[in-house]
């Protein structure tokens, strides 16, 4: 039946009867799909049937729809025109793997990162109905913990007094990437597993004639009746309600013919509305809904059974930096009682985990909130603790005023650590973590540095918790590195020192971080032609190694930065500042990411099309070499 649905208007032909049997096939074609080429598998197997009743039921492109967080939006994709490249999603020149308003109509609006939708949804409906538009209709899907952030609630806020035409879908699976954690996920665990409300909402809800046109005749009486029966039974009132949002559920949200009966009968009330359903992560893959964060995005699994394919294990292979940060937060906590360790909603990614079996009292995800995460980091480092707050670089930039006016203004010493750093891959544009060196080089009172390999990310860790070390801010890559026997011991670095890693004539190339290894690579081939270039891992951004760079310049005629975050602002612009300030004249040469959004695929590729891979480098300095000037 699938085969005959390639839009909304397909799908809007069909009878409600056929839709459990286009949910079962959707479900099978993402599992299929994906078992071969990785993607976010957890998030959209839990979202079939709410994609498919809200497309049967609105008239999407008209009717906005938003997905929040956009990973849980395949089954969106596969009905909106798109089942025919799916199998391309996150590769180089494929389809994105989150919503794009570029990509098509259906995607009312990007949603990368998370809890957006409600402010988009609700700037869409003011607009519509400045426009004269009263009868479109606005959803926000919120789910995978993306209500534990304070945008969704500031939303919300505006939204109940600004009676506009919006729909809330509370996704409620009971986990983000890891498990759901606050005070909220409690609440929403009270509402769903209160067995006397649940019981009452029931039996008045069924005598009223549930979802159908019976409801509309007494819905003031069933407002009136299930309003207060929620608040009377919870002992408080609905938190939603208090917002001035109509609530609504909780309601299956695997059960795809009492969607479109619901979501029928909300169309017809105007106003902010609240829609709150339980779903499975995972569901339909029994190994899914048994382990939803490692089937969060598993990589490569056998479609049938479920079973996760792990490629066959190399000896000796080096560790992923993040589980290097993991493993040493431990090692220096264990001898500094002042450390603890902060995530927002990343632990198992950035490897905090390890820190919360180890210590649980001294490490704390924050849920879905960067700000706090920040703000809280700094009231920490106040009173005397030294926080290692580890964000994902892209998630950084929602905190950048919490960086400047809570930690930065007032010299409070929070190590700041930026996984992700650099170009991730298959994520694509909202996940590239090239801006952060650029915009945190004007912060004063910052340190910031990036590691070559494991060892220094280690030392670097160590550096900033020693006293009088200040903020600092550690950049490291997604992936492995290049060290196996990485636990070495710990050694002081002197802050805004670089270093020379090797030695050569002509033309020395300065890199900052990972992307330095691509430095030596190429100078191993180059040496083999008989070039010989200087390789220097400047180590710091800020402060700059300018006793370096005056070596470097008055030895040098030609000079090649290296980085892997954007040009303008970097290290490249760094140097040339030097240079100018200087009056060096010198030919200069940058690499890094050029000044547009990169797109999604393997790295090797991004590489390439940034002009930061081995060849390119090795081009630029036979280039280089050959010109006189």
């Amino acid at each position: 039946m699938l085969e005959q649905v390639n839009s909304p208007i397909d799908l809007r032909k069909l009878n409600p009867s056929d839709l459990p049997t286009i949910c079962k096939e959707i479900r099978e074609f993402i599992i299929g799909s994906l078992a071969n080429n990785p993607g976010h598998l957890g998030s959209s197997l839990g979202t079939v049937e709410l994609a498919t009743a809200l497309h049967y039921v609105f008239k999407t492109p008209d009717d906005k729809l938003i997905w929040d967080v956009g990973h849980q939006a395949y089954a969106h994709k596969i009905l909106t025109g798109r089942k025919k490249r799916f199998h391309t999603i996150r590769t180089y020149k494929g389809i994105s793997g989150f919503p794009k308003m570029s990509e098509s109509e259906y995607d009312a609006f990007g949603t990368g990162h998370s809890s957006t939708s409600i402010s988009a949804a609700l700037g869409m409906a003011v607009a519509s109905s400045l426009q004269g538009n009263t009868k479109r209709q606005h959803i926000a899907v919120i789910g995978d913990g993306s209500m534990t952030a304070g945008m969704a609630f500031e939303a919300l806020n505006h939204a109940g007094v600004a009676n506009a035409n919006i729909l809330v879908i509370l996704n409620d699976n009971g986990i983000a990437i890891d498990k759901n954690v606050g005070a909220l996920s409690n609440y929403l665990t009270e509402i769903t597993t209160s067995p006397a409300y649940n019981r009452l909402k029931n039996r008045v809800w069924n005598l009223l004639g549930g979802n159908t046109n019976r409801y509309q005749t007494h819905k003031n009486f069933v407002k009136k009746v299930l309003y207060a029966t929620k608040s009377t039974l919870l002992n408080r009132s609905n938190l939603f309600e208090s917002l001035n949002f109509r609530y609504f559920g909780p309601i299956n949200g695997h059960d795809v013919e009492n969607l479109v009966q619901v979501l029928t009968d909300l169309k017809k009330i105007s106003g902010p509305k609240l829609l709150h359903i339980i779903t499975k992560k995972g569901k339909g893959l029994e190994k899914a809904e048994e382990n939803p964060v490692k089937y969060h995005a598993p990589g490569l699994f056998n479609p049938d059974t479920g079973e996760i394919i792990h490629p066959e294990k190399e000896k000796n292979v080096p560790p992923k930096f993040q589980d290097v940060f993991g493993h040493t937060l431990i090692e220096l906590a264990e001898k500094n009682k002042q450390i603890v360790g902060i995530t927002p909603a990343m632990p198992s990614g950035c490897s905090l985990n390890l820190m919360m079996g180890k210590m649980p009292e001294r490490a704390f995800d924050v849920g879905i909130a960067e700000q706090h995460a920040v703000t809280f980091a700094a009231g920490l480092a106040a009173q005397g603790m030294i926080p290692f707050c580890n964000i994902y670089s892209s998630f950084m930039q929602r905190a950048y005023d919490q960086v400047i006016h809570d930690v930065a203004l007032q010299k409070l010493p929070v190590v700041f650590c930026l996984d992700r750093g650099g170009l991730v891959g298959e994520d694509g544009t909202t996940h590239q973590g090239v801006f952060d060196l650029a915009f945190f080089r004007p912060i004063p009172n910052l340190t910031i540095c990036s590691p070559l390999n494991e060892e220094e990310l280690r030392n670097m860790m160590y550096t900033s918790q020693l006293e009088g070390a200040g903020t600092y801010v550690i950049r490291y890559p997604r992936g492995r590195g290049n060290m196996i026997h990485w636990k070495t011991h710990f050694k002081k670095l002197e802050s805004g020192k670089g270093r020379q890693i090797r030695n050569g004539k002509d033309i020395a190339i300065l890199s900052l971080g990972y992307i330095g290894n691509m430095a030596l690579q190429a100078s191993d081939i180059l040496s083999a032609l008989g070039i010989e270039i200087a390789v220097y891992d400047m180590r710091f951004l800020k402060p700059l190694d300018t006793e370096l760079l005056h070596e470097v310049f008055n030895t040098y005629k030609k000079i090649i930065t290296l980085e892997d975050g954007v040009l303008k602002g970097g290290l490249g612009d760094a140097v040339l500042e030097f240079m100018n300030e200087n009056r060096y004249n010198i030919h200069v040469k940058t690499l890094g990411i050029p000044d547009r959004f990169i797109e999604h695929g393997c790295l090797n590729d991004l590489y390439r099309e940034c002009e930061i891979d081995v060849d390119t480098i090795i081009r630029t300095v036979k280039a280089m070499s050959a010109h006189n000037a």
